[in-house]
């Protein structure tokens, strides 16, 4: 097979509007997942947040509410593909990768909190979620970026 051919079907999985639904569904639905499940209780989330010992007990409150309400609302941005809404989604991404990572360089012994108060083996939940938002930040978010840009481009070249 020549390069040209494997550009083209590489280029044709891109353009694929039922893998990027598919896709930007799968992601979207984590994110009000994640966000609806740690709504419900705002404390047992602070507290999480607090064993990490990065923001100031003051605005605690505030991450508890806010952080779960903004991965709501992206996560239903991206289902409707609200313009925006995969940036934002991005920079959660960013942020809870530099959150984990400093979990996970400081040892410590917290759940990761990524899907409410309720994780696995503390250490070993830091390390997995750790590394699915390192292939949703470097695999499935740029799929999702390319192809919209993709689309986009050919329905102008038209």
């Amino acid at each position: 097979m020549s390069f040209s051919r494997i550009i083209a079907s590489i280029r044709g999985i891109l353009a694929s509007p039922l893998l990027y639904r598919i896709v930007r569904f799968g992601l979207a639905t984590i994110f009000i997942y994640a966000g609806v499940s740690k709504l419900f209780d705002p404390k047992a989330f602070a507290r999480l947040v607090s064993a990490y010992s990065i923001f100031p007990e003051a605005v605690l409150p505030v991450i508890a509410i806010g952080l779960p309400l903004i991965e709501t609302l992206a996560g239903i941005g991206l289902l409707l593909d609200i313009r925006g809404s995969l940036a934002v989604i991005s920079g959660l991404l960013g942020l809870f990768i530099f959150v984990l990572g400093f979990g996970i360089l400081k040892d410590l012994n917290v759940d990761c909190g990524c899907f409410g108060t309720e994780e696995l083996a503390r250490q070993d939940s830091l390390r997995q979620a750790f590394y699915r938002d390192l292939v949703l930040i470097s695999i499935i978010i740029p799929f999702l970026y390319l192809s919209r840009w993709i689309r986009q481009y050919s329905r102008h070249k038209q």
